[in-house]
């Protein structure tokens, strides 16, 4: 039974674009919302409308600068608590932080937490979040958490273009193997895994490959792409090891430092990627990067929020 409350769409400053593109598909006009700085840097917010016992959405991914589009979702759903909004429900296609999820040297934070703990500080009900680094970080929050997959996006790209001949999907290490399987099994392809040794942050060596690509046309699937580096060194060994050819499909383009320098110069044919991060300059001009949208997939997830309908039923 859909709920009686409005629902209302709210955005920050991190991805106009898609905010758009929800907002035509759900069919109700942005909110009126200022979100900027006072001249001294701090974040200033105000809700120009009534949220008063409404069902308030608010999409933030958050992306570079992830400090300051934080910070603009903590106020944001602050002012909306304070104006007695009935929900309120955070959309973050991109969760920033995300892969600083356990301590992994003496004396580190866990910051993915700390994200969790100041989001519901702020007075957010609920995270609606796409492809999290680890799926565990649900467990962060004391509120429900709303995981969407990426594979359904991806799914309805290869259906508009096609997907390869003799293919076999690789994961890029052994923690996204379940990401990868999942690709593999929707198409019945074989599964191989790159061997990874990162000796530190963005910073990593391949070894070898786990499973047998000669000859076969390889898709690299994983969830970020930062540098890029461990993405040009798999598509290198990949191609080292027999493989036809190497594309890439990639749910969140963070892109930064030298990552399109590497993509330009690598044996990639092709990423494919999501626009839950928007892409830089540099990253727009790349003609090896293919993006497809998750607007319509987040509105469908957010009518079905709001009408109190299963999320699940996105799930292919």
């Amino acid at each position: 039974m859909a709920t009686e409350q409005e629902l209302i769409f709210l955005a920050g400053n991190s991805n106009p674009g898609v905010a758009r593109s929800i907002s035509n598909y759900l069919d109700i006009p942005l909110g009126d919302t200022l979100v900027g700085k006072f001249s001294d840097g701090e974040t200033r917010v105000q809700i120009g409308q009534n949220v008063r016992g409404r069902d308030v959405f608010i999409f933030q991914s958050l992306c570079n600068p992830v400090n300051q589009n934080i910070m603009e979702s903590l106020i944001m759903a602050d002012a909306c608590r304070r104006a007695s909004a009935g929900r309120i429900t955070m959309v973050a296609p991109y969760y920033g932080y995300a892969r600083q999820e356990r301590k992994d040297a003496p004396r580190a934070p866990i910051t993915a937490r700390l994200v969790a703990d100041l989001f519901e500080a702020a007075g957010v009900n609920r995270l609606l979040t796409m492809e999290l680094h680890t799926g565990a970080i649900q467990g962060f929050f004391n509120i429900p958490v709303d995981h969407l997959y990426a594979k359904p996006v991806f799914a309805k790209y290869f259906e508009e273009n096609g997907f390869p001949e003799n293919a076999v999907v690789v994961s890029p290490d052994a923690g996204g193997v379940e990401r990868a399987r999942a690709i593999a099994k929707l198409y019945n392809a074989p599964l191989a895994i790159v061997d990874k040794r990162r000796d530190q942050p963005n910073e990593s060596s391949v070894m070898n490959i786990i499973g047998d690509v000669a000859g076969k046309n390889a898709i690299v699937v994983d969830d970020i792409c930062d540098t890029a580096g461990s993405l040009t060194k798999a598509a290198g060994a990949i191609i080292a090891a027999g493989g036809k050819s190497v594309s890439a499909v990639i749910t969140h383009p963070v892109l930064s430092g030298p990552a399109i320098d590497r993509i330009e110069a690598s044996c990639l044919d092709k990423l494919i990627t999501t626009d839950s991060i928007p892409l830089n300059d540099r990253a727009k001009s790349c003609k090896k990067i293919v993006v497809t949208s998750v607007a319509e997939y987040l509105g469908k997830a957010i009518r079905r929020i709001h009408n109190e309908d299963s999320v699940s039923y996105l799930f292919i």
